[in-house]
C-alpha cells in the first residue's frame, strides 16, 4: 500500500499534536485547559479495519463506533450521559458508520453540520462506472446520500457549510437532491456577506441548540492556497482561511455537539511545514475545548449536571499515539 490517500492522516494530525498537553493546553479565548477539568479524555487509539473489503471495513467501524459510544462514561454523575467521539480522517467514508451508531445510541435520527467544499450528498450513481459494484456505492461522496435514506440525517435541521463545489451535468439536479435530503447550504462566498457571525447564526437558527448534532469537518473547506491546507485528495481553490472556520467552531459551542470528525487529510500532499495536519490539530483542540466548555457552563447553570467521556478514535492503523 502506498501513502496516497488519507489513511495516514490520523498518524499525522496525531503527529501535529505533540504540543498539545496538559502542561501548555489552557485555551486563552475560553479560559480552560480542557486537559484539566472534570471531564476525561481519552485517545482510544485506531480501529483496525481491512485495507482489502470495503464491506467489510465499513462493518468493523460500524460496530467500533456502537461499542465505544455505548460505553459508561469515566464518571458516573450526570443525567444520562454518554462518551463524545472525535474521529480523526482519513477518509470521509467514515461518516456512515458513526451516525448508525448514534442513531442506535441516541434513538432516532441526527441533525448533521458538515463543512466541506463538497455536497457529499451524491447519488453513487454520480460516480460512473463500467463495472457496477455495490461496495463502490460506499465511498466518500455518497456516505450522506446513503445515511439520508436509511433515516440517520434529521431531515430539515442539517446544514453544509463552506461549499464551492462543481455539481454534475448541465443542470441543478444535485440540489435537487440535497433540498430532498434537507440541508441548509452555505456557500463559500457568502463569508463575504454574512461574516463569520453570520455564518455562526444562521447555523444555529437552523439547527438550534438542543438537537443531537454530529459535526463533520472536510479540511477541505479550507483554502489550499496561501500556506493553508493543500495536504488533502479534492482540494477546491476559494475556499475560507483557517482563522475563519476556527472562529465559526468555536461560535458553535453551545450545539449539542454529540460527536465529531476531522477528516480527509491526506499527508502525501501537505506542505514541507505540515500546515494541514497542523490545522487539523488545531481543529480538534477547539472541538474538545467547546466540549468541555459547553459541559461546565451547563454544570454551572443547572442545565445538565453532566460527566462525559470524550475519546479521540483514528481511522486506520493500529497505533495508540497520545492526542
Amino acid at each position: 500500500m502506498g501513502p496516497r490517500g488519507a489513511r495516514f492522516g490520523p498518524r499525522a494530525i496525531r503527529a501535529a499534536s505533540a504540543r498539545q498537553s496538559k502542561a501548555r493546553g489552557f485555551n486563552a479565548r475560553r479560559g480552560l485547559n480542557p486537559y484539566i477539568s472534570p471531564y476525561t479524555i481519552l485517545d482510544c487509539g485506531d480501529i483496525p479495519i481491512t485495507p482489502f473489503d470495503n464491506a467489510l471495513a465499513l462493518r468493523q467501524m460500524s460496530e467500533a463506533f456502537l461499542e465505544l459510544g455505548s460505553r459508561a462514561p469515566a464518571l458516573s454523575e450526570g443525567d444520562n450521559p454518554k462518551p463524545k467521539l472525535l474521529t480523526l480522517g482519513g477518509d470521509h467514508s467514515i461518516a456512515l458508520p458513526a451516525l448508525r451508531a448514534l442513531n442506535k445510541i441516541y434513538g432516532g435520527p441526527i441533525a448533521v453540520l458538515h463543512f466541506d467544499a463538497h455536497l457529499d450528498t451524491w447519488h453513487p450513481a454520480k460516480y460512473p462506472s463500467s463495472w457496477e459494484s455495490a461496495q463502490s456505492d460506499f465511498n466518500h461522496g455518497s456516505m450522506f446520500w446513503i445515511a439520508s435514506n436509511e433515516g440517520l440525517i434529521l431531515n430539515g435541521s442539517s446544514a453544509h457549510a463552506g461549499l464551492r463545489t462543481r455539481l454534475s451535468g448541465d443542470d441543478w439536479e444535485d440540489f435537487i437532491d440535497d433540498d430532498r435530503q434537507g440541508f441548509l447550504r452555505i456557500s463559500s462566498d457568502d463569508i463575504d456577506d454574512m461574516g463569520t457571525k453570520g455564518i455562526i447564526d444562521a447555523i444555529v437558527k437552523r439547527i438550534g441548540l438542543n438537537t443531537p448534532t454530529y459535526l463533520s469537518i472536510d479540511i477541505d473547506v479550507i483554502d489550499p492556497g496561501l500556506y493553508q491546507c493543500p495536504g488533502t485528495g479534492t482540494p477546491e481553490p476559494g475556499g475560507w482561511t483557517s482563522r475563519e472556520l476556527i472562529k465559526i467552531i468555536r461560535g458553535l459551542e453551545d450545539l449539542n455537539v454529540v460527536g465529531a470528525d476531522i477528516v480527509e487529510v491526506a499527508p502525501a500532499y501537505d506542505g514541507t511545514g505540515e500546515q494541514t495536519a497542523l490545522t487539523a490539530a488545531q481543529l480538534g483542540f477547539e472541538i474538545l475545548t467547546s466540549w468541555v466548555g459547553r459541559g461546565i457552563s451547563r454544570r454551572k447553570n443547572g442545565g445538565g449536571n453532566e460527566a462525559e467521556t470524550i475519546a479521540d478514535v483514528g481511522d486506520y492503523g493500529s497505533e495508540r499515539d497520545e492526542l
